[in-house]
């Protein structure tokens, strides 16, 4: 009988980076974001740019900015977070430092203005106005109903966790000195007005944050407003500064950020070192030793020798499309990211006759790798399921401090080819599926069943 998987341990335009502007009044229709699918609510999301054109053109080489006149998309993107919401978040408990910073850029350095424990709105609104701060609120998803619906849509997109902030600054202010991020960013200017600056990088693609002096940035390579309803994406590591420019309302902008360690590198180093424990189990070429002294001297010949090795490796790495060897990418990805709404099982069960379908495909990764149940050496490889159908919201993008758990199921290795059977995404009878006996084809549907990973037609 398949078992449940246990849990483990263990922070934004004109010749040399050009930006496309795009300045049109859009349709009714372009008005509300489409939520159908993750693809569509994508494409919805960026219009009038095609999807084709921003992959080829912009994604991770340079910024676009999307400037719209519709009302309609301005009142939407406005209904997003207010001030009003911020007062009434503060009543249901908000903390400084894990809900909320306020900061304010002065002499190109941030001043943290933060107090001790529960944010009070009348505390930070008097911040903000008579101390010209900054109010930047984190991960607001956790309580905004359509940034969730948002989120859950671009992580299923992207395949990747997507954090977001709300920055609110008053007139004359800059929350942040110029600084690149190590994340893919996509602004929403929801309320007032945002002069954004924007700088050739100095880390292309960067993997962490970083405070650029201003003496070191030289001159912007893009300078604009940003009024509601308009759209701004820059890749990681470009470098850049806002502000609200005197004399005008107070600016709210979204921060929505997305493929933070999620680069081929990152894949390397979370899957190189388990596929080469598991391949020197057969290849005793990996289990030679080294040439003595090899690591006080290296010759040309351990240098080809160690690209022989690599190119055998390569060789040897077959997945047959179930995937293998990323490990720390799910236990990132599985436990933090945007799950459905919470579900509940109903209806009959899945019996030998049933005919059932996978629902949810986009919430879900199927991987093989080592029986973590086993205690001695020779650990035999299983098939793992992980979902985030039952993550929580309260935790949702909140770091390390707080404890989260991977949900999902383990099968034995020979469940492969039916669960192959239900990825493909068609309908399926349980008598059908390739498993040697009906117990274990019932025992399958009924699992998936009661994780809401399949449903009876």
């Amino acid at each position: 009988m398949p078992k449940k998987v246990k849990p483990t341990g263990d922070e934004n335009e004109e010749e040399s980076v050009p930006c496309k502007q795009v300045k049109e009044e859009l349709p009714n229709t372009l008005s509300v974001l489409n939520f159908d699918s993750p693809s569509s609510f994508f494409e919805s999301l960026i219009s009038p740019i095609k999807v084709e054109t921003f992959f080829k053109e912009f994604w991770e080489q340079k910024p676009l900015l999307i400037q719209r006149d519709d009302p309609s998309l301005a009142a939407y993107y406005q209904s997003l977070f207010s001030l009003s919401d911020l007062r009434s978040l503060c009543s249901q408990g908000l903390y400084y430092g894990r809900d909320v910073n306020v900061c304010r850029c002065i002499g190109g350095k941030k001043k943290v203005l933060n107090k001790d424990g529960k944010a009070q709105f009348l505390q930070l609104r008097k911040d903000f106005d008579q101390k010209r701060a900054t109010i930047q609120f984190h991960q607001p998803q956790r309580f905004k109903d359509e940034l969730w619906r948002i989120q859950e849509k671009l992580e299923c997109y992207f395949g990747s966790l997507v954090g977001s902030n709300v920055y609110m600054t008053p007139a004359g202010s800059q929350g942040l000195p110029p600084h690149y991020d190590d994340v893919e960013v996509f602004i929403l200017q929801l309320e007032g007005r945002k002069r954004w600056r924007l700088y050739s990088p100095t880390v292309p693609l960067a993997r962490e944050y970083s405070v650029e002096p201003e003496d070191r940035i030289g001159t912007p390579t893009h300078d604009f407003l940003l009024k509601p309803g308009d759209l701004l994406y820059f890749p990681r590591g470009t470098i850049h500064q806002a502000e609200t420019p005197s004399g005008l309302a107070h600016s709210i902008h979204l921060t929505i950020s997305t493929y933070q360690n999620n680069s081929w590198g990152d894949y390397l180093l979370d899957s190189i070192s388990g596929l080469v424990f598991d391949i020197a189990k057969e290849d005793v070429a990996l289990r030679t030793g080294m040439p003595r002294r090899m690591l006080m001297v290296r010759t040309e010949a351990h240098l080809i020798r160690f690209t022989d090795m690599l190119t055998s490796l390569t060789s040897q790495v077959v997945c047959e499309n179930v995937l293998c060897g990323v490990t720390g990418r799910k236990n990132s990805f599985y436990p933090n990211g945007n799950g459905a709404s919470p579900l509940s099982q109903s209806g009959k069960l899945p019996r030998l006759n049933s005919i059932v379908r996978l629902q949810f495909k986009d919430h879900i990764v199927l991987t093989v790798g080592p029986d973590q149940n086993q205690s001695d050496e020779a650990q035999q490889k299983v098939v793992y399921i992980y979902h985030s159908l039952k993550n929580e919201r309260q935790t949702h993008m909140m770091g390390k401090e707080v404890e989260t758990e991977i949900y999902g199921l383990r099968f034995p290795l020979s469940y492969v080819d039916a669960l192959k059977q239900i990825w493909c995404g068609s309908p399926v009878r349980v008598k059908d599926l390739k498993l040697g006996t009906d117990e274990e084809k019932e025992n399958l549907a009924v699992s998936l069943w009661t994780e809401c990973l399949v449903h009876v037609l």
